[in-house]
């Protein structure tokens, strides 16, 4: 038992070297030239478009759950015109933000970590290093950048399309009035609400590309190795996303206060 322990703590300390090394690395090169604008754009439609339809059905009917939970205390209360309050804050700071990094962290980075591993088991990173060409500048940086920039843009149409699913709930079955679920959402609303959302979907997308591309090259053996490598990607931003969240929740709130 303490060797396996031993064995588990050596492995996470060596993770959280190398991961940190590839972080800052991935950072720097991402600022310096020539960035590859094409293959930032090719990426960036994997992540954007190709993932905003998953990441909208499951907003709404978060959305709709959300409300309908909310109803059977609230109606007990007479307190169901704050529905759209709690429905707009919760999915902006939290629940959208978190959701859709735990959905692109399943899909995108899952195909990051296999399109890599797949590179590197055939030696495909190793002919990009034979031929001058540094693999975290080609292969890392366009994935980076990709996620950080249009993981935001996913969140903020999940916010909108979670908040839609509110809105049906509220307006058919509570019989709250349209006009007023709006006001509601708006009043309830702030601009640091959304602020907190976009800048924590930033850092999910940082973390989700720095895993997806550190498993990938980091692949040992053949397909098994690659398919484990793309299983363990998965977890380990499923982890870190969520403590990533905690600690940004408790830094804004107890800090920041905001």
């Amino acid at each position: 038992m303490i060797v396996a322990i031993g064995s588990g703590l050596t492995k996470l300390v060596r993770f959280t070297g190398e991961f940190s090394i590839l972080l800052t690395q991935a950072v720097g090169l991402a600022f310096l030239p020539p960035l590859k604008g094409h293959r930032i754009v090719q990426q960036a439609k994997r992540v954007g478009p190709e993932s905003f339809l998953i990441a909208s059905l499951v907003a709404f009917f978060v959305g709709m759950i959300m409300a309908l939970q909310m109803a059977y205390q609230m109606v007990e209360l007479s307190a169901e015109l704050y529905i759209p309050n709690v429905v707009a804050i919760s999915l902006t700071r939290e629940l959208a933000p978190v959701l859709t990094a735990l959905i692109v962290a399943g899909r995108i980075g899952a195909g990051i970590t296999a399109e890599i591993g797949s590179m590197k088991v055939s030696e495909q990173v190793d002919a990009l290093r034979a031929f001058a060409v540094n693999p975290v500048k080609y292969l890392v940086v366009p994935r980076m950048v990709a996620l950080v920039v249009m993981l935001p843009v996913l969140t903020v149409f999940a916010d909108i399309i979670g908040i839609l699913g509110g809105y049906v709930i509220c307006v058919y079955k509570l019989h709250i009035y349209p006009q007023m679920y709006w006001t509601m959402v708006t009043t309830a609303l702030s601009i640091s609400d959304v602020v907190t959302g976009l800048v924590k979907t930033s850092i999910f997308g940082l973390i989700i590309a720095i895993v997806g591309c550190y498993q990938g090259l980091n692949v040992k053996g053949g397909a098994d190795g690659v398919g484990k490598a793309t299983t363990v990607s998965v977890v380990i931003s499923f982890i870190l996303i969520i403590i990533t969240d905690c600690i940004c929740t408790t830094f804004i709130y107890f800090i920041l206060k905001m």
